[in-house]
């Protein structure tokens, strides 16, 4: 049965460390000893500051990096986001001033291997040092996510793969939420953290995991050497059924995701979490999805009154269905996937999701007469 560690914490560093340090010594298995080759894995999405609550908070990635160096191991802390440098997101989040004097390694993931990852994607491509460390540490954030829900510990393992093959695989992926979920646990699955613990203390809701998120304080971390039962607990925290989650319930199919979860410590239930809407991207008869996907589907669109025209959106779309002249983004919506990376990356909360009202009456109406 999978254990779960939860406890109430705040950004005080005499309060998280010792918390860190609990957790890591509970999970870790004894396996950071002299010379262990440790890689941290934040989510380092792109350049902002920790109150933005898109970032995984410094003094975590400090705390992890203290508690392994003091066992003797050898750390570093690599990501791959989305866009602008990784150093400029390491300055901007506070890292680099966090983890100064200590003797760490900072490095972006720029080389990749082919890994097996089971059927039906065969081998992929994932970064060399998270396939080389022998202890990865998971420390991901608790967010929304426009296509996914939520993106907790399983999502945050997909910064292992590296720069723009992540649009390439939503490309891949398509429309299906269902299909990209199971990558996302394949990948996970292959890399095998040793230890999750989640930033939860300050929390991103509404239109994650950027921007057009709305940070919120619940005040938890939670820790385990089961990846799947901190987002079946995140989920429960949040009164959602685990299995409303992608990627938990494709993992239940694949008969990975145990829910007997030992808890230790005390689980409130948070009310009120706003989630991004997930509405099924396509329904009804196949010989329909067509024009469904072209007119009635779910879709990103611009905000006018946020919208600055950085081409950010457009450089990042895996598709290349967006555009944009002086006056307008626009959207080709024939080409769009809506694997909404756009929204995830747009540096000024400018792309919302949409639902056209005649899809929502259909929906509706396949619903009531099936």
């Amino acid at each position: 049965m999978p254990r779960v560690m939860v406890k109430k914490a705040e950004y005080d560093y005499a309060v998280l460390k010792p918390i860190i340090f609990e957790m890591l010594h509970t999970f870790d298995q004894g396996r950071i000893k002299a010379n262990t080759q440790v890689l941290i894995k934040p989510n380092l999405l792109f350049p902002t500051s920790p109150e933005t609550a898109i970032l995984t908070h410094p003094l975590i990635i400090k705390a992890t990096a203290e508690y392994v160096l003091e066992k003797g191991g050898r750390v570093s802390i690599s990501d791959s986001g989305a866009i602008g440098a990784f150093e400029k997101a390491l300055k901007a989040n506070g890292i680099i001033k966090a983890l100064e004097g200590l003797p760490v390694v900072l490095k972006e993931f720029k080389n990749s291997v082919r890994v097996s990852v089971g059927e039906p994607f065969g081998e992929i491509e994932l970064a060399e040092e998270a396939v080389a460390a022998e202890v990865i540490i998971n420390l991901p954030k608790l967010k929304t996510h426009s296509q996914m829900m939520l993106t907790l510990g399983v999502k945050n393992m997909f910064g292992c793969v590296v720069g723009f093959r992540k649009p390439e695989w939503h490309l891949r992926a398509g429309v299906s939420r269902e299909k990209f979920a199971h990558l996302l646990v394949a990948i996970c699955s292959a890399l095998k953290p040793t230890v999750t613990i989640l930033d939860g203390i300050l929390a991103l809701e509404g239109e994650g995991p950027g921007k057009g998120g709305r940070p919120r304080r619940l005040g938890l971390i939670m820790a385990s050497d089961d990846t799947l039962a901190v987002d079946v607990t995140v989920c429960r925290l949040l009164g959602l059924e685990p299995l409303e989650l992608f990627t938990n319930k494709v993992a239940h199919g694949l008969g990975l995701l145990d829910p007997a979860i030992e808890l230790e410590g005390e689980l409130p239930r948070v009310k009120g979490f706003r989630l991004p809407a997930t509405v099924p991207l396509l329904f009804g008869p196949r010989i329909f999805h067509g024009f469904l996907r072209k007119n009635l589907t779910q879709r990103p669109v611009a905000q006018s009154a946020r919208r600055k025209l950085c081409g950010e959106c457009c450089q990042y779309c895996p598709a290349k269905a967006i555009s944009h002249d002086r006056r307008k983004v626009t959207f080709d919506y024939d080409k769009c996937i809506r694997c909404y990376c756009c929204i995830e990356v747009c540096p000024h909360a400018a792309l919302t999701t949409n639902e056209p009202l005649p899809g929502k009456i259909i929906r509706k109406m396949l619903k009531i007469y099936s």
